[in-house]
């Protein structure tokens, strides 16, 4: 499983899945139409390709990052376009904290805008279409950054930890929730029978779609490992950089502060 992997963050800027590409437009290119064209299915996909245990590793993330109950709190959920992993800070802060949802697709901002209605939290969020390795937002102005399984497509993910760094106010928190290296043997090799054989078909079957869902697979595998990840988010500036590993390493939260 780790021979496919890639050391340092850097070498995914003309990585998409497995195959090379001229840079890092035409990556980013690539990743915004598979998630034009993903994103009407895509939290039901989650569902179905990590059997529902997404839902748990986003509410591990909540929970370490604690946002409290007082108003005045901001954070910004980069590539959370569909809105689940801010609607669950806005419930964990008793509806007192405000929310930035900026996403690179508009068709996913789409979702989220419309869920976020329905649950009656759009007085607490606003979706701005937006790329991570340039944020339109003021310096010093977040108490947190998360982002959820959306760095990995990030063609510069130094730039995109560098504008985490610079939007959060000293003191503030950065949480990065991403899929990882199994550090279990017998659980590795039945991860990558799931993730290879079924999560294609099933992408063919519930979205018409197995191509985008080859690619999903295949950019988690290029991933740096969690040690070599954290050794790029110190090298933005973040201090007491940890992480913690969900479910044997298939996912895992990476912790920095801005200090």
């Amino acid at each position: 499983m780790s021979r496919t992997r890639v050391t340092g963050a850097e070498a995914m800027e003309t990585s998409y899945g497995y195959a090379t590409v001229a840079g890092r437009e035409e990556k980013q290119a690539r990743v915004n139409d598979v998630f034009h064209r993903v994103a009407e299915r895509y939290d039901l996909m989650n569902d179905l390709m990590s059997a529902g245990l997404h839902r748990a590793w986003k509410s591990a993330m909540v929970a370490w990052l604690a946002p409290p109950h007082r108003a005045g709190w901001r954070f910004v959920d980069v590539a959370g376009g569909t809105g689940d992993v801010a609607f669950r800070i806005v419930e964990a802060s008793r509806r007192r904290a405000q929310g930035t949802v900026l996403d690179i697709n508009a068709s996913m901002l789409g979702v989220g805008a419309e869920r976020a209605a329905k649950r009656r939290l759009d007085g607490n969020l606003v979706f701005v279409e937006g790329n991570a390795e340039e944020l339109k937002l003021p310096d010093m102005s977040f108490d947190a950054y998360t982002i959820a399984f959306g760095i990995r497509n990030v063609p510069r993910i130094d730039k995109a930890l560098n504008e985490a760094y610079r939007v959060l106010k000293p003191g503030g928190r950065f949480l990065c929730l991403e899929f990882s290296e199994v550090d279990m043997p017998v659980l590795d090799r039945a991860y990558e029978a799931w993730s290879f054989k079924a999560i294609p078909r099933i992408g063919e079957a519930v979205a018409n779609d197995r191509e985008s869902y080859e690619y999903l697979v295949e950019s988690i595998r290029r991933f740096p490992n969690q040690a070599n990840f954290a050794t790029a988010i110190r090298a933005a500036g973040f201090e007491r950089v940890a992480y913690r590993n969900l479910s044997g390493g298939i996912a895992a939260i990476h912790s920095g502060w801005k200090l």
